[in-house]
């Protein structure tokens, strides 16, 4: 089944039903019921390879007794279709028996369906659709990876999904910075804001070229992690790793900064974190308190900077992807943050990117930043990535690819200062960790000397306001919680 053929009648289908609503509805649909046509194949291979194996899902409602149509009239359509998956199918995966000792491949379905939705209201579309997904013949090892071609393409119609977009990173920077990483079988790799497993799944096509044996296999279905607070992106998650042959993904759904960052044992630190946290977001004192004092914050790309410097292992590393912000702010926490940078850890590089990287979903301007936990940063190297000839700015149609970073990729092995002669600043250059110091931990270094000019439909200059004035917003509150702090301190 062609990539093309797939998106356009699966959309074809639900456009015709009344109750999908846009372009996130859509893909939720879809995606359930592809979870459950994978897990149904990955349990026809735990058979094969255990005697005595049970599934969890209750016979009647597995997929291979409801949803396959052996063109004999049998197959549910129609009003009892949709009886069956509202009235039994989804009422019984949200309430399955799960206890601790529950084995994780199949706790997963209850986690799933924890916060997964029904949309459709026609159910003899809904049989067009299942009959759909079901022509995917996932135990073919070609047509499953295969696969991943359109689940990709799902992912990425997520930017355009309203506030969807979030859960996407572009191919192009998980690879990049999986490639400058390079983790190895002996790695465990971690993704605390994990959406739907970019970089975990980048990591794992990265791995699979270093197994050649049994024990090889297993390290890699044990070698990555990742927590997801939103359903929706957790449900595209789970369902990506189950594509790349992660038999019992180690994939949560939960808040990764709901615990004391001090509490964390050694055995739950980590040897690569490579991460995009949510920014532009906020977080209740409650959460805040988990952190110590001088690292507290109300915006979340700040704390989960700090959860990652709590966890990583010694001599681990990491990639995180960082808004500007994070970079020129000298409010108490980013000061504090850089701080530990620089005296915990070797921050060794950071890359610039332009800001239309994330468009549509943002035109905030985001760095990479690579750090590792050898000791003391020295020194720090900055470079930035420039718009490709011809480009006024990264978008949709015209995204970044991987080939926009090899010139990066090329000094990265050759490093040295570049500077523009023609706007006399530089592209490439060294810092001693003393004089980001004495710039008062100003690493906005290597700029861009010009904005990039970016022309945007009107529904995305209204999204990228709204996304501003949550920002500002969240700044205020933070200054209003560091007053209100300090207050409180002088009159106790």
């Amino acid at each position: 089944m062609s990539l093309n053929s797939f998106i356009s009648t699966s959309r074809n289908i639900m456009r015709g039903d009344a109750g999908i609503n846009g372009d996130a509805q859509r893909i939720e649909q879809l995606t359930w019921l592809l979870f459950l046509k994978v897990y149904d194949a990955k349990e026809e291979q735990w058979e094969l390879d255990e005697d005595d194996y049970i599934s969890i899902i209750p016979e009647e409602l597995r997929w291979r007794n409801w949803a396959v149509d052996n063109k004999d009239g049998q197959a549910l359509t129609g009003q009892p279709l949709l009886d069956f998956i509202n009235l039994e199918l989804f009422p019984t995966l949200k309430a399955l028996p799960v206890t601790k000792r529950t084995p994780l491949r199949k706790a997963i379905v209850k986690a799933v369906f924890d916060d997964a939705n029904q949309y459709m209201k026609d159910g003899v579309l809904i049989r067009q659709l299942v009959n759909l997904v079901d022509e995917i013949d996932f135990d073919s090892y070609e047509e499953r990876h295969a696969f991943g071609d359109i689940y990709e393409s799902l992912l990425k119609q997520l930017q355009s999904a309203g506030s969807s977009g979030e859960y996407y990173t572009p191919r192009a920077v998980t690879d990049f910075m999986v490639k400058a990483t390079n983790p190895t079988l002996d790695d465990s790799i971690a993704d605390f804001a994990a959406g739907t497993g970019g970089f975990l799944t980048s990591s794992l096509k990265h791995l699979e070229t270093q197994v050649n044996t049994v024990e090889d296999r297993e390290k890699y279905r044990n070698a990555v992690h990742g927590i997801e607070k939103k359903p929706m992106a957790y449900l595209l998650g789970v369902t990506n790793l189950l594509l790349h042959d992660v038999d019992a993904p180690s994939f949560f759904h939960g808040n990764s900064l709901e615990r004391n960052v001090r509490e964390f044992k050694e055995d739950e630190k980590y040897t690569l974190l490579l991460m995009n946290p949510p920014y532009g977001g906020t977080e209740q004192a409650s959460v805040q308190a988990n952190f110590p004092a001088n690292l507290r914050s109300s915006e979340t790309a700040d704390l989960f900077m700090a959860l990652i410097m709590y966890r990583m292992k010694k001599n681990g590393r990491a990639g995180v992807v960082l808004p500007d912000g994070l970079l020129f702010g000298s409010d108490r926490a980013k000061l504090e943050i850089k701080k530990k940078l620089l005296k915990d850890f070797n921050l060794h590089t950071i890359i610039r990117l332009p800001g239309s990287v994330f468009a549509p979903y943002t035109s905030i301007a985001t760095n990479l930043l690579f750090f590792d936990h050898q000791g003391p940063t020295k020194e720090t190297w900055f470079y930035r990535v420039d718009l490709p000839e011809g480009y006024k700015a990264f978008s949709k149609t015209r995204p970044m690819e991987m080939k926009h970073f090899d010139e990066c990729w090329e000094w990265w092995h050759d490093r040295k200062d570049i500077k523009d002669l023609e706007t006399d600043t530089y592209k490439a250059k060294k810092f001693t960790a003393q004089e980001l110091v004495d710039v008062d931990y100003n690493f906005d270094q290597c700029g861009y000397p010009q904005k990039v000019q970016e022309i945007l439909t009107p529904e995305e200059t209204i999204a990228n306001y709204r996304k501003r004035r949550a920002e500002l917003d969240a700044q205020i509150d933070q200054q209003i919680a560091l007053i209100e702090a300090i207050l409180n301190e002088a009159r106790a």
